[in-house]
């Protein structure tokens, strides 16, 4: 990731945005979107019959998806994120959880450190494909490190969201900031994902947004 842009989710993602994504997780739990790919992660770790999966949450945020499914699908989770902010809040909510001893926390752009990151059973990235502007590289690294599924949320590319999208981008460059969104294609994103031997068994999507889960239908496991 550009530096600028991590300089941006450092800015966009501060500690007032991270405070009011906790305070809204613990009143309502995960977003619509998050749900949705929690659900559909549980229902395929369930049938898989999985036991003790792994998880690598990439642009974790708050660590929603963690903290619902240390709860009886995942053993351990790995948290990955370029905001201090979130991880702070993410560290105070497995702190109150108790999960303390099966998270590690991970500061920094997950493409830069991939080398350094061990695969996992399950890999998420919601709402994060779109904060980065080289899509093939982070799909590609995340995709190779999912050993059993890969769960992910992106923007569809549709009218309303390229214009809402462009205009978010035009109020970004007025306040000067660095961050920036991207309206990446999805089949392009499938062919990326496909080429690492991943197979798209769940696609659902709400107004605004994609809800998908690939499973690993080719070489060896990396859970």
């Amino acid at each position: 990731m550009p530096c600028a842009q991590c300089e941006g989710i450092e800015i966009e993602f501060g500690r007032a945005h991270a405070r009011r994504k906790l305070r809204s997780f613990r009143r309502r739990g995960p977003d619509r979107t998050t749900r949705l790919l929690i659900d559909a992660l549980r229902a395929a770790i369930d049938e898989a019959g999985a036991r003790s999966v792994t998880l690598l949450d990439i642009g974790a945020g708050i660590g929603a998806i963690h903290h619902e499914l240390l709860n009886g699908r995942v053993a351990r989770a790995v948290h990955v994120d370029a905001s201090t902010a979130h991880l702070a809040a993410a560290r105070e909510e497995t702190e109150r959880r108790q999960h303390t001893d099966r998270v590690t926390f991970v500061h920094g752009d997950f493409v830069t450190l991939a080398d350094t990151i061990p695969a996992a059973g399950v890999v998420t990235l919601d709402r994060v494909i779109c904060c980065y502007d080289d899509m093939e590289r982070l799909v590609r690294r995340s995709g190779e490190k999912a050993g059993q599924f890969y769960g992910a949320v992106y923007p569809r590319r549709i009218a309303w969201m390229r214009v809402g999208i462009a205009a978010l981008n035009v109020v970004q460059r007025v306040k000067r900031s660095p961050f920036r969104v991207y309206l990446h294609a999805p089949d392009a994103i499938d062919a990326v994902l496909r080429a690492t031997g991943l197979t798209r068994r769940v696609a659902r999507h709400t107004l605004g947004w994609e809800v998908v889960v690939y499973e690993r239908t080719t070489g060896a496991s990396k859970r």
